[in-house]
């Protein structure tokens, strides 16, 4: 990965798209310096530091820091992710953005302006309901005006967030909506390993579960890789044809279908979707707040096995969906007829996409489970070992997935410019 990187910024074109990322990430980091105004931080940081072990604390880690200290990016960039599983699937079930998706380029722009749009609207409800619900009692206002500041001020930090990663998307290297949520794990690591530290300087956390949850977090890393690089290769063969007096065609190749096409964005949106009941949950106390404790968090004993029953589910089906939206089957065999190839053993037209779609639903089977057991088992050891665990499974399959996507989308436009770099 380092030579990779050295080799890429010996490119002008490269050096310059990473520049601009690095750039970007670190405006993002100045702006999480940025307080709300109006709004008390210390009674906040005693709302954190009195729900050890919530959804809180999972959502400053992914936020980077910027949850506690709410600031104008307290609300991250988690209302265009819920826009965008809304919207996405939306599309299978309205015939309407059916339609859109399959228009090409012109589509894609609508359907991404909607979901701007929803965004928008939903970085408005989640400002409220930090602002007039989990945090009531750090409000500091004294009319209406300065209510509205505080909540502009937010949906203002989440359009930029967004913005920003689209700008990264399409001018600098990788996706840019995942290097913000791994640029926020990340600047909340050294924080977190100091606290460990002084846990287990004052006798609360033991040295052999340090230890333990250390060479766990190692295999994930490592198990993480290795379902990121494996692959299915499907031989593959071209006919030979006369054209005048050449030949072409006769060679031999293979379709490599990837274990876990669809990368760390089933790991992403099953989180979302699952920190939604947990953070309701803080707007009310009582018998809802109960209730969802109990029965939909990992805070409770049925909870977490409905939680990891949840997990497990919705990474697979995630896994599934955009494995479906990546690689589409039928149109793979139609270019595949039409420029003569063909599957050992296997008729061109229907037969081959059939043979295709058997492979691909089982390899992706064996990656979604893959991926859901890696996100809950940390989960669950850290509750059994009774250790509070911030920079949880899913945080680790998040950062490797995302340094593993960003090295390869690097070492593909080396390839495109015809530079090998460390490729053999």
């Amino acid at each position: 990965m380092l030579t990779t990187l050295r080799d890429a910024w010996k490119i002008p074109e490269l050096r310059k798209k990473m520049i601009f990322t690095m750039l970007m990430l670190g405006v993002v980091r100045l702006g999480a310096a940025i307080p709300v105004p109006f709004m008390n931080k210390e009674i906040i940081r005693s709302i954190f530091s009195s729900n050890q072990g919530s959804i809180l604390q999972f959502l400053d880690m992914m936020a980077g820091g910027t949850f506690s200290d709410f600031s104008i990016f307290a609300a991250n960039i988690y209302p265009y992710i819920t826009a965008s599983i809304i919207i996405q699937l939306l599309t299978i079930a309205i015939p309407r953005l059916e339609e859109l998706a399959k228009e090409g380029e012109e589509g894609r722009k609508k359907i991404n302006r909607i979901t701007r749009y929803s965004s928008v609207l939903l970085a408005i409800i989640t400002a409220s309901g930090y602002t007039f619900g989990l945090f009531r009692s750090a409000l500091e206002t004294t009319n209406p005006l300065q209510n509205v500041i505080v909540i502009l001020s937010m949906v203002a930090g989440t359009t930029f967030l967004m913005w920003i990663g689209e700008l990264i998307t399409e001018k600098g290297i990788g996706n840019g909506i995942s290097l913000l949520i791994f640029i926020g794990i990340i600047a909340k690591l050294p924080s977190d390993f100091i606290a460990k530290i002084r846990l287990v300087q004052v006798g609360q956390v033991s040295v052999i579960s340090i230890i333990i949850y250390l060479v766990i977090m190692l295999l994930t890393v490592a198990f993480v890789v290795a379902l990121q690089e494996g692959e299915r290769k499907i031989p593959v063969q071209y006919a030979k044809r006369v054209v005048g007096r050449k030949m072409y065609g006769g060679q031999n190749t293979h379709i490599p279908i990837k274990v876990l096409m669809a990368g760390v964005i089933p790991v992403i949106f099953a989180s979302s979707l699952l920190s939604l009941p947990q953070t309701v949950s803080l707007f009310w106390s009582g018998g809802v707040s109960s209730w969802i404790t109990k029965y939909l968090t990992p805070q409770g004993t049925v909870g977490l096995i409905i939680y990891l029953i949840l997990n497990v589910i919705l990474i697979i089906f995630f896994t599934y969906f955009y494995t479906a939206i990546q690689f589409n089957t039928v149109e793979y065999s139609k270019n595949l007829q039409q420029h003569g190839g063909f599957i050992p053993g296997i008729r061109p037209g229907k037969p081959t996409s059939d043979y295709l779609q058997k492979v691909v639903n089982r390899i992706t089977l064996v990656g979604g489970v893959s991926l859901a057991i890696l996100a809950s088992l940390p989960i669950l050891i850290s509750r059994i070992m009774g250790m509070q665990v911030n920079f949880s499974g899913t945080a680790v399959i998040i950062v490797v997935g995302v340094v593993l996507e960003t090295v390869k989308q690097i070492e593909s436009q080396m390839l495109m410019r015809h530079y090998k770099g460390f490729l053999k």
